[in-house]
């Protein structure tokens, strides 16, 4: 079996992600093809459907949420609250905003977990409220899309699994997803956090 590293593209990109408090990050589960794994918040509540408009007033008590940390923290952004792929956005644009980020995007989980639970408390509904600071999280999926495609070249050069470096909940879905898209290969997660994994495969 194959031991594949991540590469890291800048310091702000370094290490883990932190216990999900509403829903787990990028609704990754162990059987990738599913969309989305949520979990009840630690103040407990039943997951509810919501519209379009619901899902942007998530949004907006969201953006409202990090403004108020931004101003605490003394930071400047300008923050974009939108919906998007079905779920709530907010993204905060400018520079200067590494620290927000941290390593490998530690920071920004603990960051959005707090966003989410901000949401929940205020509508009662777990929120897949996703957060992005400095454009970090398109910047990484590309990362990651390099590391799976690379995965997935050498299992099927070799015809042997590939074992990934331990990943965040986020990143476990962008790979998911990427190795989904090609055939003759499989993706499955194994370990526990926070050393959880992406094992790539010859497909059955």
């Amino acid at each position: 079996m194959t031991e594949t590293s991540i590469p890291h593209a800048e310091q702000s990109l370094d290490e883990e992600e932190t216990a999900p408090l509403a829903v787990d990050d990028d609704a990754e589960t162990d059987e990738p093809e599913a969309d989305d794994d949520t979990e009840a918040p630690a103040s407990g509540g039943t997951k509810k459907a919501a519209g379009e408009g619901d899902l942007f007033r998530q949004s907006e008590i969201a953006a409202d949420y990090v403004e108020g940390l931004l101003d605490i923290l003394d930071y400047d952004g300008d923050i974009d609250e939108l919906v998007a792929s079905g779920r709530p956005v907010v993204e905060v644009v400018g520079s200067g905003l590494q620290n927000l980020v941290g390593q490998r995007g530690a920071t920004l989980e603990a960051l959005q977990e707090l966003t989410r639970l901000a949401v929940f408390r205020q509508t009662g509904t777990p929120s897949r409220l996703l957060l992005d600071v400095g454009g970090y999280r398109a910047s990484r999926r590309k990362e990651l899309a390099a590391v799976a495609k690379n995965a997935v070249e050498k299992v099927k050069e070799y015809g042997e699994p590939v074992r990934l470096e331990p990943m965040s909940a986020f990143e476990r879905k962008c790979v998911h997803d990427v190795v989904n898209a090609m055939s003759g290969v499989e993706s499955e997660s194994e370990g526990v956090e926070p050393s959880r994994r992406i094992v790539v495969r010859p497909a059955d």
